[in-house]
């Protein structure tokens, strides 16, 4: 997975930015040890901004797709509404019981409400509004999941879009696999949506902050 900025910008940075909790720490080693595609994993410096985005947006109601081991979950949930919850989707079974260990961790398990299975059958069935939605899952589906999210994100809700640069793909003319060609289409839609305004910053694997106006 490509970082865009150069490597000792990006070291200062981290540097300069807090450091990963514990509890994350912990997850991150669990997950390289145990789970496969540990690069899935949101980094620590991606996740310190999850972190502050929430806690700038203090949500009440959080949508994730694409849970994975649920560190972004755990990032998000740092910012939360003391009365809010997360409803995360992941299609992954063999993942529910590491997600539900480390939200047990927290000591609000209650506020992590886990489902498991087809995002875009599952969430027209969850009858809520979101000021959060983070989205990370398969990649194919990205505008199929801004069609299906955008009228359920609060007036100034947000979304973050992660791997919308497809590791530079999405700029090199000679990548046209259909998931870049998605992302570049993505990208464009978003960015031309009346309905909301949006930066796409060049962190990590690129990930884009959208909010609707």
């Amino acid at each position: 997975m490509n970082n865009f900025i150069k490597t000792g910008i990006l070291e200062y940075s981290e540097i300069n930015s807090q450091e990963e909790p514990s509890l994350l720490k912990e997850l991150n080693r669990e997950t390289h040890l145990k789970v496969l595609n540990p690069r899935m994993l949101s980094g620590s410096f991606q996740g310190r901004l999850i972190s502050l985005i929430s806690k700038l947006i203090n949500p009440k109601k959080v949508l994730e797709i694409g849970t994975y081991t649920g560190y972004s979950a755990l990032c998000i949930y740092e910012g939360l509404d003391e009365k809010g919850v997360i409803h995360t989707i992941d299609k992954n079974e063999e993942l529910v019981d590491i997600q539900k260990k480390y939200f047990t961790k927290t000591g609000d398990v209650e506020k992590f409400i886990q489902h498991t299975g087809t995002a875009l059958d599952i969430i027209p069935k969850i009858n809520e509004t979101f000021d959060f939605i983070f989205l990370d899952a398969d990649k194919e589906n990205y505008i199929n999941y801004f069609n299906c999210i955008i009228d359920k994100l609060n007036k100034n809700g947000v979304i973050l879009a992660d791997n919308v640069l497809w590791s530079g793909k999405v700029i090199d003319k000679n990548q046209q696999d259909e998931t870049t060609k998605i992302l570049r289409k993505f990208n464009d839609i978003v960015n031309n949506d009346c309905r909301v305004e949006t930066i796409l910053l060049p962190i990590r694997d690129g990930i884009s902050i959208i909010r609707k106006i």
